[in-house]
């Protein structure tokens, strides 16, 4: 089932957070971390927890469970609106505190993730990310790296927003979609486009989005955009119907993608047309659906690219989620 890829934890209030660390604690259990790494990660989110009562104001963690490989893991992103870190490096190290405390918070958080990162700027807070693997992951320096933040709309049980891919030696399909509305019946429109973009044979985007349009008759619809990334070819072909907005990123480049009018499962238009790109050009894209705010900036967040995609795509979270919404961002890096 398609559905939201993160929980989201309020984290402003002392009194919440040994409910936090239980359902954490829970959903580690229930992926089938080993007990040995459950209780690390307990250890991360108390020191998370304990760093954002000292240091920060309106924290949040985003909790996903995933799968590389086979091999399941924890993602945890904390995000904050306090002062920042002047110097994360030095904070990182074990030891050193800027509280006269003993000083393990951030070095106990690196030494006991899987995978760590940290990015901060003076009076905009930080993102603390960790992932906590079942068994070690293999170093994947280079290849493909897509990560997801999709969130349901407060109150709901159910994300309205989808997003799915598959892959293949050659080519690596995606798909991001906003049912309209929000809650079951939004959700069922994307599950059921989900199912039918598993079975279509084609990887063009149009011809995909065509196909989907056939399938998903019963349902209220949705908005998607479609993007596929040939490896052999270093090409990215992309289109898309609705208000899913989606960014190239290259080094010294930036490209908006231009959807056509229309609702997938409704009416689509007669003619429409791929997009191509050269990964040479943009080794990155951003999806996101109208829960983000369309104007962000990459050059608010310098340095950003040098961090992990999910710390991209929580500041983007950060500074333009529609709280009111089902959200989603997306990034895709090809390295």
């Amino acid at each position: 089932m398609v559905d939201a890829t993160h929980t989201k934890f309020s984290a402003g209030d002392r009194s919440y957070f040994s409910l936090i660390k239980k359902e954490i604690h829970q959903k580690a259990v229930e992926l089938g971390i080993p007990q040995k790494r459950v209780a690390e990660v307990d250890l991360i989110v108390a020191e998370i927890t304990s760093n954002l009562y000292k240091y920060a104001n309106d924290g949040e963690i985003l909790v996903g469970s995933f799968y590389e490989e086979g091999n399941p893991y924890l993602e945890i992103i904390c995000i904050d609106n306090g002062p920042g870190i002047a110097n994360p490096s030095k904070m990182i190290l074990d030891g050193f505190s800027s509280s006269n405390t003993l000083g393990h918070g951030l070095g106990s958080i690196k030494r006991l993730s899987d995978t760590f990162d940290l990015y901060s700027l003076t009076d905009w807070g930080t993102i603390l990310l960790s992932r906590v693997y079942a068994t070690t992951p293999a170093k994947n320096a280079k290849g493909v790296f897509i990560r997801p933040i999709v969130l349901s709309k407060p109150g709901e049980t159910t994300s309205g927003d989808g997003f799915f891919y598959k892959s293949s030696k050659d080519v690596i399909k995606l798909m991001l979609c906003d049912g309209l509305g929000h809650g079951p019946e939004a959700n069922l429109a994307v599950n059921e486009a989900e199912k039918n973009f598993r079975v279509c044979p084609d990887n063009d985007p149009v011809q995909t989005l065509r196909f989907l349009h056939g399938t998903i008759k019963r349902t209220r619809g949705m908005v998607a955009n479609m993007v596929c990334l040939d490896l052999k070819n270093r090409t990215w072909t992309s289109a898309g119907i609705g208000n899913i907005g989606v960014r190239w990123l290259g080094p010294n480049l930036a490209k908006n993608h231009m959807s056509y009018n229309g609702i997938v499962g409704h009416n689509i238009p007669n003619t429409m047309n791929s997009q191509q790109y050269s990964v040479d050009e943009y080794n990155q894209v951003v999806m996101a659906s109208d829960g983000i705010k369309t104007r962000w900036e990459l050059s608010k967040y310098p340095m950003i690219q040098k961090c992990d995609p999910s710390i991209l795509a929580a500041a983007i979270y950060k500074d333009h989620a529609r709280q009111t919404d089902d959200m989603s961002v997306v990034v895709i890096r090809y390295k």
